[in-house]
């Protein structure tokens, strides 16, 4: 691969291992499985000879339909945005389908998949900086870069989400109190406004509303990153138990000095708020620089309706807690950061209905009754399963102004689709939540409010200013109290 200072034009490289099509790679199809579009006949809203396909979310919750658009290059993305057969529709660029909720879909107005975009521009493998399309996986660049000793320095829960999602969710990870969010690590964005393609840097009005903006102001089409250095790719971790909320943030305030990442998995149905398993990891001092292993396993069918209940969550946070790996042991990075990756369409286990999911954030002088409160909300009423993420979150303010981190407690808790009663514990669970001075998710939601959204975000109206004409989502719509799919 060419070494080139960013801004250079070397010769570009697919990111990817094999460049037959889109999927390219057994990790690229993995990471495509839960996402694929299942197409449908055409609706008659639409033109004549328009493709609609059915576009979900992870939490599989309702498909938007609408017609499809996949580039195969950068300079294809502009014409498939202004399709003239599209006049008066809505667009929307999606990538790998990781947010949970309804942030990438767009019913009835045109998906743009950017997956195909995963070339690596440029790289100055002495300073730690790359430039990569938008479509290029977490998983992907990894690949390339750890082998070099470099890392990403922000990694989110899943390794299959895109460089374009990444920015416009501003995701976090296990070190957000060292390392901020993913935005504090991109040094510029590829941005393509109306039909002009613009770089985007950090200090400016387009750029905080386009760093966890939703990609509301346009397309992304690269981006740049500052990489972290690594000694080796496996992590020194350990895990113990922890027996309530007070004993959280006691191991918290134990681990800052020496160790960079801290998470903790609660039991969210125990009659005991904030029983679980801490955890706190550092890079290995030396060690093999290996790319991670690809996934092996996967979910071939949706599980049944009945297999997620209070007794099977309740029997498995019992044997999980007890006979997890507690004590010290090395890891595999994909093994700590990525768990859930190791199975692929592992949001089938919650079955055809789907699933929701709670996250929070709230301040840290009003955590501990906070979060006690929504634990026990969910306790009471008995719709929690068995993925409940407790972290924190450091000072480091991003400069997105719909980014989600603020110094605080956030809490994560996946919800099995019951219908009205789950809407209800997510509306009680925001409240909860908000009424700390707190905020929601967008990435993660999909029944937050419009009062709640405004409660959360009050300066979102910054990103409406700076919203790219004939872009909207399902997920603005909702939250902005607009109805309809054309501007």
């Amino acid at each position: 691969m060419p070494s080139a200072r960013p801004g250079c034009a070397p010769p570009v490289r697919r990111v990817s291992s094999d460049s037959s099509r889109c999927s390219s790679g057994t990790a690229r199809k993995a990471a495509a499985k839960p996402m694929r579009t299942t197409p449908t006949s055409g609706s008659a809203a639409q033109p004549p000879g328009t493709l609609v396909e059915r576009v979900f979310a992870w939490g599989r919750i309702a498909p938007a339909a609408g017609p499809v658009a996949r580039p195969f290059f950068v300079d294809e993305v502009a014409p498939a945005l202004a399709r003239p057969s599209l006049p008066g529709a809505s667009r929307l660029c999606h990538g790998l389908g990781r947010s949970y909720g309804d942030v990438a879909l767009n019913s009835g107005g045109l998906t743009v998949y950017t997956t195909c975009l995963d070339r690596l521009i440029a790289a100055n493998w002495e300073a730690g900086v790359v430039r990569a399309e938008a479509g290029t996986s977490l998983d992907a660049l990894l690949r390339v870069v750890l082998p070099r000793g470099w890392s990403v320095p922000v990694l989110p829960g899943s390794r299959f989400v895109t460089l374009g999602g990444a920015v416009a969710n501003d995701v976090h990870g296990k070190n957000h109190l060292t390392a901020g969010s993913f935005g504090a690590h991109v040094t510029r964005i590829g941005l393509l406004r109306g039909d002009r393609a613009i770089e985007v840097t950090p200090g400016g009005p387009l750029f905080a509303a386009t760093l966890g903006g939703l990609g509301l102001t346009g397309a992304i089409l690269w981006v740049e990153l500052r990489l972290a250095r690594v000694a080796s790719s496996l992590l020194e971790t350990e895990t113990r138990p922890i027996a309530c909320l007070a004993e959280y943030f006691a191991a918290m305030e134990d681990s800052a000095a020496r160790w960079e990442h801290r998470v903790a998995w609660i039991d969210c149905l125990s009659s005991t708020e904030g029983r679980g398993l801490f955890t706190r990891a550092r890079h290995a001092p030396s060690g093999v620089l290996e790319p991670p292993r690809r996934p092996h396993l996967s979910l071939p069918m949706d599980a049944p309706s009945f297999a997620l209940n209070g007794l099977t969550v309740r029997a498995f946070n019992w044997v999980y807690r007890r006979f997890g790996a507690i004590g010290a042991r090395p890891q595999r990075l994909e093994d700590f950061f990525f768990p859930l990756d190791g199975i692929a369409n592992w949001n089938r286990m919650y079955g055809k209905r789907g699933f929701f999911q709670h996250q929070s954030v709230v301040p840290r002088a009003n955590a501990r009754e906070a979060v006690r409160a929504l634990l026990a909300e969910t306790a009471r009423a008995g719709e929690g399963s068995f993925l409940v993420v407790l972290k924190e979150f450091g000072p480091r303010r991003s400069e997105g102004v719909l980014s989600f981190p603020m110094e605080g407690t956030t809490l994560a808790v996946d919800l099995p689709n019951r219908g009205d009663s789950t809407r209800r514990l997510l509306g009680r669970m925001a409240d909860i939540a908000l009424e700390a001075g707190g905020r929601i998710y967008p990435a993660k939601d999909a029944a937050m409010t419009p009062d709640q959204f405004r409660r959360s975000f009050p300066e979102w109206e910054h990103v409406e200013e700076q919203r790219e004409p004939g872009f909207d989502s399902d997920f603005w719509r909702r939250v902005t109290g607009r109805r309809g799919c054309a501007e």
